[in-house]
């Protein structure tokens, strides 16, 4: 044959021919026709039903070349029905049936189709009599009577670029489901077709094992989750990112990782992971002996220093000592609460002015100044500071990058102070809130992590394997 549809007399099809489902992203596959089966069938496994009972959907994977079990494509659809299918053999199998577009030389039609595991048959679809049209002229003797397409569509960027956008299942881990940054992450997840549910991080527990990793959730294992968004508060850390843990063992995507979120959290190793990347920060010093107070007060360069609570969050726990002798006051109150604390040098010419940088996908993609209210030093917003949209340096965006990628965070929120001798990153905020930053800068900032989601779970393209004169 050469590959070319009839003018004349109908679109012409042999027993087996190439097609396309561009809709699951699935740009060729081996299709067998059998006008002897009333119903359509594609290869599917790990199939699971999602979303709301009035718009249900299902999400599956294809392996759509036979033998590579390696190359997998993940797809989702609705559901249009639950049907029951009695196969050649005569069993009988309750499937889900969705519609989606089949390509095929020229014509692109839709067509009804059933989800069912074909990892043993040699086609990974079957087409029957319900999907095709009334012009179709089937050649029981002949093949490929359409266009050949290749498999090798799978080993290039080809196939990142023609992936939907498929409907992800989103777990954002936060205790406050009413909070502005998670409804707002709920709101934009859902207007894209995603399903999006808030998990409260105290209430997960875990079976940990070696075979089979799993995550509980008042009683009943969670689902398999595409994606998962920590937003762990600073009281919860220690068990949200074990929490965290187990959903990377189990291979769940997470926006940020539980080893960058420990990291930041605790103010010590943070500072000291900046160090070790070079990272422009206030001096710090820390000690642990009481006997060495006036020391650590003379190696940050005396009064006015700030002294902080290695766990302080949102201002809290962090005092401006402007003298010696207040300084030796706090950090005696502090040690005598037996609080770890450290001290930092005060950048007297910030003057209560500090920068928020929001990194997503190793972007900045938004930035604000935070001005401190009259009569204090912290700019922070729940400390009644005000936000106001900022201009960045080359520098400076340069250092909030620098920061995110030093504690390998997808997302984070990095503050730093404009000192005469550059950017001093302050901190690196693992769970950073959208609502003031957002309303400086206007723009929407759960769409553009929901973009970097979406780039990061579209397919690869696969590795061709090594033939064995290759390999040789």
């Amino acid at each position: 044959m050469d590959g070319m549809t009839p003018a004349r007399d109908g679109f012409h099809l042999g027993w087996e021919e190439w097609a396309a489902l561009p809709g699951l992203g699935l740009p060729a596959l081996k299709a067998k026709i059998d006008t002897g089966a009333r119903t359509s069938a594609l290869h599917a496994f790990d199939i699971e039903p999602f979303g709301p009972a009035t718009q249900p959907r299902v999400r599956f994977a294809v392996h759509p070349i036979p033998g590579r079990e390696d190359l997998v494509i993940a797809c989702s659809a609705e559901v249009i029905d639950r049907r029951d299918v009695t196969s050649s053999n005569g069993e009988s199998e309750l499937r889900y049936v969705i519609r989606t577009d089949l390509a095929m030389g020229d014509r692109v039609w839709p067509i009804e189709v059933t989800l069912t595991d074909r990892g043993a048959m040699a086609y990974r679809m079957l087409l029957g009599r319900q999907a095709l049209g009334d012009d179709m002229v089937i050649r029981p003797g002949e093949r490929f009577c359409q266009p050949i397409l290749s498999y090798d569509v799978y080993h290039s960027t080809t196939v990142r670029a023609v992936a939907p956008a498929r409907a992800l299942r989103v777990a954002v881990l936060s205790r406050e489901e009413g909070s502005y940054t998670t409804t707002r992450i709920v709101a934009e997840g859902e207007a894209r077709g995603h399903v999006v549910e808030v998990i409260d991080t105290t209430r997960c527990y875990m079976a940990i094992n070696a075979l089979a990793p799993e995550v509980y959730y008042d009683g009943k294992r969670l689902p398999r989750y595409d994606v998962v968004i920590p937003r762990i508060g600073a009281s919860v850390t220690s068990y949200g990112t074990a929490v965290i843990r187990q959903f990377e063992t189990i291979g769940t995507y997470c926006v940020n990782g539980s080893e960058g979120i420990t990291a930041s959290r605790d103010k010590l190793n943070a500072h000291q992971v900046l160090a070790r990347y070079r990272i422009g920060m206030p001096v710090t010093a820390f000690a642990a002996s009481p006997k060495d107070t006036d020391n650590l007060i003379g190696l940050v360069g005396g009064a006015p220093l700030i002294v902080k609570l290695l766990e302080s969050t949102q201002g809290r726990g962090v005092v401006l000592a402007e003298t010696k002798k207040a300084a030796q006051s706090v950090i005696s109150a502090f040690r005598g609460l037996k609080a770890s604390f450290l001290v930092q040098h005060f950048v007297k010419e910030a003057a209560g002015e500090d920068i928020r940088c929001l990194v997503i996908g190793g972007k900045v993609v938004a930035a604000m100044r935070r001005v401190a209210g009259a009569g204090e030093f912290r700019s922070n917003l729940h400390q009644g500071g005000r936000a106001e949209p900022v201009r960045i340096t080359k520098e400076e965006r340069e250092t909030a990058l620098r920061a995110a990628r030093a504690f390998k965070l997808n997302m984070a929120g990095v503050d730093m102070l404009r000192s005469d001798d550059g950017p001093k990153v302050l901190e690196v905020n693992s769970s950073p809130g959208f609502e003031g930053i957002e309303r400086a800068s206007g723009k929407n900032l759960p769409a553009i992590l929901f973009d970097e989601i979406e780039k990061s779970l579209r397919p690869a393209p696969a590795r061709k394997r090594l033939r064995d004169s290759d390999a040789a």
